[in-house]
């Protein structure tokens, strides 16, 4: 959806929108990582040399990286593989430009000193990249000298290097994942009426719901076979959550978890339903992309994690089936 679009509709309840703008963001990462902080899907991808071959065989015919990418290596591989040289060149890498030595373990920083290698720590995310290295080594105190060693992307906001490339997804497939997970909000057997308590009116309610399910039928984005079959939607044409099945209230969108007594948390700030991806990581595959993504419970997102939805099911019915044997149900 375009921002022009944006504007000419009522806009959502503000936790909402949100919460769907959300979804175009990476996950969060800490200072001492090399990630970026809950940056555009489509910015700066890192990759690691070891898996750079499927990573740009992942990509569809003919498109790159919209902000171009890193690939990361080793010292150890850098240094020590007699043949690095021919192999970067088959992959059109050349240091400093798009690819980077990745320091992260104390023994390659000792055994392969930037300073002896003739080496500065990288300062720019596009080519040239400003330097030939970055480094995330966590303190120590098992040795002398274990200060906590951070160069390269340091300092600026956000920090880090680039974006997990397991996460990319081009600026219109950002757009698109938006639109449909709206969609599905709308989709929600309970969406007028939570939408109502949440401070829209009936007619901007009405409005807004019918538009957007036009724009994601003209965008090919409402398609119920494919949403069914994806575990998205059930055959009443209903939102559920991927894992369990069950008809979403949208309430969850607004709710935050239950929390257990004693146990609280003031800044609290996880809701009741997630974002939720249908077919999990796989090395060579983006999987932030449309009839992908769904909404569904936090308690069935995290009891997936990233082990797939039909694995996870088929551990569930080990566990269930083990226990009736044992006598426990």
């Amino acid at each position: 959806m375009t921002k022009q679009t944006k504007k000419r509709l009522p806009s959502l309840p503000s936790l909402l929108d949100r919460k769907i703008y959300k979804t175009g963001q990476t996950r969060g990462a800490d200072d001492d990582e090399i990630f970026q902080n809950r940056v555009s899907r489509n910015g700066t991808v890192l990759i690691p040399y070891s898996v750079v071959k499927q990573v740009f065989a992942s990509l569809p015919k003919g498109e790159s990286f919209e902000k171009g990418y890193i690939v990361l290596i080793s010292p150890k591989q850098y240094f020590e593989n007699k043949n690095i040289a021919i192999e970067l060149k088959q992959l059109d890498l050349s240091l400093g430009v798009n690819l980077l030595i990745f320091y992260e373990v104390r023994e390659d920083w000792n055994l392969y000193s930037p300073d002896t290698k003739g080496l500065s720590p990288a300062t720019s995310r596009t080519q040239p990249l400003g330097g030939e290295f970055v480094a995330r080594i966590p303190a120590t105190t098992s040795t002398g000298n274990g200060q906590k060693i951070s160069l390269g992307f340091h300092t600026t906001k956000p920090k880090g290097a680039g974006i997990r490339f397991y996460e990319y997804a081009t600026e219109k497939m950002t757009t698109d994942c938006r639109i449909q997970l709206e969609t599905l909000f709308w989709l929600c057997y309970d969406s007028k009426n939570v939408s109502l308590a949440n401070g829209m009116t009936e007619e901007n309610s009405n409005l807004r719901r019918e538009s957007i399910l036009g724009i994601a039928t003209a965008n090919g984005l409402l398609d119920y076979k494919k949403l069914i079959s994806s575990r998205i939607i059930d055959r009443e044409h209903k939102t559920i959550c991927p894992l369990c099945l069950e008809k979403l209230s949208s309430t969850g969108f607004f709710n935050k978890m239950e929390q257990a007594e004693g146990r609280e948390v003031s800044d609290l700030t996880i809701t009741q339903l997630n974002l939720f991806h249908i077919n999990e990581l796989r090395l060579g595959e983006l999987n932030h992309t449309t009839y992908n993504l769904g909404w569904g419970h936090h308690h069935c997102n995290v009891v997936v994690k990233d082990a797939g939805i039909i694995p996870t099911l088929e551990w569930m019915d080990k566990v269930v089936r083990k226990n009736k044997e044992s006598g426990y149900l």
